[in-house]
């Protein structure tokens, strides 16, 4: 990916410095989180807060901890703000075209544990979007995971990452994320849990619409990359997470879609670049 002569966004909020150790409210957030939902893009931790699995405020023994961001840290860190500042010039142009302004979100790099509005979450969450501040939140350490435990290597499968999480914020300002909260808890668990597959695949596609969009105003893409971002996407389909952990796999708990379903998604939103072509409720 072409990244290092794009500008920056000014909407990094940087917590890396700032961390928490001890044991959060709820306890035992490691193993199970880990098992269950880590690695899983888009996780709103206030559904993790309402199964008591991780705490939803400050209580708990909690102790600030300070360190300094390594060399390769911070480099990720100025690939993430690359590629943040690149999907506000994109979504910036498409609400513009739409006769709408883009409300662009903040970004927190944190370590280990953080706050949010959604309530407090471990780094084994992965990178997620809280709607209530409109925030996305990633731990750097995440990279790793993504490379040397899920075989999704290359700064593209990154760059992927983040769109799919400015994917969930176009939600938001779209009023699709309201929408799917009234739904929760007026249906059965396994009624909702299509819903919010139709959801996640929803921001599989805007994350397709940000690479071409960006591609066509400043040829970002290298051979290679879509290849990646695609790769990604099967590594964390929920089939093969659960295949993983556990051997066997329940439909009936997806949450974010197959595989095939996010790759397929992601590739309509690159091939159309619009909005009307990532209808994934109607699907």
């Amino acid at each position: 990916m072409r990244w290092e002569t794009e500008r920056r966004s000014d909407n990094v909020e940087d917590r890396r410095g700032v961390g928490f150790s001890g044991k959060a409210a709820g306890g035992g957030i490691g193993t199970i989180i880990i098992v269950l939902v880590a690695l899983y893009f888009g996780v709103d931790p206030s559904v993790l807060t309402q199964t008591g699995l991780i705490g939803g405020g400050s209580s708990g023994q909690r102790q600030q901890t300070q360190r300094t961001p390594s060399a390769e840290e911070n480099k990720k860190a100025d690939f993430v703000s690359a590629v943040l500042a690149d999907t506000e010039d994109t979504w910036g142009a498409i609400f513009k075209e739409k006769g709408g302004r883009y409300q662009e979100p903040k970004l927190v790099l944190f370590s280990g544990m953080v706050e949010s509005a959604c309530g407090s979450a471990s780094a084994a969450v992965g990178p997620f979007y809280c709607p209530g501040d409109r925030k996305v939140y990633i731990d750097l350490d995440f990279y790793n995971d993504l490379k040397n435990k899920l075989g999704a290597p290359g700064d593209f499968a990154q760059a992927y990452v983040i769109a799919h999480e400015i994917g969930h914020h176009v939600q938001n300002l779209l009023g699709i994320s309201d929408r799917m909260q009234k739904l929760r808890g007026r249906l059965p668990t396994v009624e909702y849990n299509k819903y919010q597959v139709k959801l996640e695949l929803q921001a599989d596609c805007f994350a397709g619409i940000w690479a071409n969009q960006a591609n066509r105003a400043r040829n970002i893409i290298e051979p290679g990359d879509i290849d990646q971002a695609l790769n990604a996407a099967s590594m964390i389909g929920d089939d093969r997470l659960q295949k993983r952990a556990r051997g066997y796999v329940t439909p009936d708990s997806f949450t974010h879609g197959t595989s095939a379903q996010r790759v397929a998604w992601f590739k309509r939103g690159y091939e159309h670049g619009n909005l009307e072509s990532c209808d994934t409720f109607s699907q």
